[in-house]
């Protein structure tokens, strides 16, 4: 049978990806339902291409914009952010794909598990900020979470066949973004657009600029944290400039399984919908005489502080991750509006840490005011002009 699809945020970079694997593949599956925050005219012609059954614009403005285009088509039309959680309780689909962007993406995930939908995980701040009450929500529920990103990817590939033997730890991978092997006093005068020219994969903005200040790495350790039941110390992050290792499994025993390929986002989104089954595809191969040398470094967490302060907030627990993540979002946000500098990303991430409301053990209510507490103090101190401003102004 069909594996009947959901996929949140089918606009961005990972959504559109998803759908060509979707297209390449029809006889293995189907799309039931797609969701988009504000991107109203590609969101239309998907629904027209895929005809799902139903869609949902978390914008309400564009609500009209896409129930009045898609009227002589059999689909359904919902707008609003609380319906995308809404239709998470539907039965015509049976796999979601949350890809999300931050925060946003935490109460549909938490609504498709409550409905026992298997989750392949995109959204990587959903376990950044409640990973303690989603993973136990899954558990209760059981439902399998597979991971969508390319280095827990990878961690769960080389888990294949070994879920019984104990890890020693784990390797995230770093590709050290664009600006790898660079001092603080190089990254002054960062311009967005420079930030934004990852030298190895193609992602969206916030993601991109993640990768630029090796936040993305911050928050995919404390992700594979809850994916894989690990303790902090456990969790290692080395830069591999080339991009084709994703990472790497350490056993008890010494052995080590890296899962490697070129640097292509359909390839995890596939492993992750068509689990425990591997497709056949037309992806580039890999070929070692194209890459004579793969290199490994130390990441620099003293210029790309944000990798520090990750480690921190994982170290610490409680609230921390979600109230780092709220003013990572904001600063990113920030910076990509050319208010501040790249280097005040994380200057303004670790002052709101050292302000907000530390709890060790917050409820799902807890996580959200977080949230909203961060974000508070982000726009009270940018309203300030704490922070050095963007070199684009």
């Amino acid at each position: 049978m069909k594996k009947r699809i959901a996929i949140l945020g089918s606009t961005g970079s990972i959504g559109t990806q998803a759908l060509e694997v979707v297209e390449q593949n029809p006889d293995l599956f189907e799309i039931d339902c797609l969701t988009a925050n504000s991107n109203a005219d590609l969101l239309i012609a998907q629904a027209k291409k895929f005809k799902p059954n139903s869609v949902a614009i978390a914008d309400e403005t564009k609500y009209l914009q896409v129930k009045e285009a898609l009227a002589n088509d059999p689909i359904k039309v919902f707008g609003g952010y609380n319906s995308i959680v809404q239709l998470m309780s539907l039965d015509s689909f049976d796999l979601v794909l949350t890809a999300m962007v931050g925060f946003s993406g935490l109460e549909p995930t938490l609504a498709a598990i409550r409905n026992k939908k298997t989750i392949a995980l995109a959204n990587k701040e959903t376990l950044v900020v409640a990973g303690d009450i989603v993973t136990q929500l899954a558990l209760e529920n059981n439902v399998a979470i597979y991971p969508v990103d390319s280095e827990h990817s990878a961690i769960f590939q080389c888990l294949y066949g070994e879920f019984s033997n104990p890890i020693e730890k784990i390797i995230l991978t770093a590709s050290g973004g664009p600006f790898r092997g660079k001092k603080r006093d190089e990254l002054i005068t960062v311009t967005r657009d420079q930030a934004l020219k990852h030298p190895n994969w193609t992602m969206g903005a916030k993601i991109t600029i993640d990768s630029a200040s090796l936040m993305n790495k911050g928050l995919e350790m404390i992700e594979a944290k809850w994916l894989f039941n690990l303790r902090p110390d456990q969790i290692d992050v080395i830069v591999h400039p080339q991009s084709i290792i994703h990472s790497i499994v350490q056993f008890e025993d010494g052995s080590m399984k890296a899962q490697m390929g070129l640097p292509d986002m359909k390839l995890p989104i596939q492993v992750a919908m068509a689990y425990p089954h591997r497709i056949k595809n037309d992806f580039p191969r890999f070929d070692f005489v194209n890459y004579p040398n793969l290199t490994f470094e130390k990441p620099d967490m003293e210029t790309f502080h944000c990798l520090s302060l990750a480690k921190q907030a994982m170290d610490k627990g409680g609230n921390l991750p979600c109230i780092m993540n709220a003013a990572n979002e904001e600063a990113v946000a920030a910076f990509l509006n050319r208010e501040i500098g790249f280097l005040a990303i994380a200057e303004t991430i670790e002052e709101v840490m050292m302000n907000a409301t530390f709890i060790q053990q917050p409820t799902i209510e807890d996580y959200k005011n977080s949230d909203e507490e961060a974000r508070r103090i982000f726009k009270e101190n940018l309203a300030k002009k704490k922070f050095v401003i963007s070199p684009d102004n």
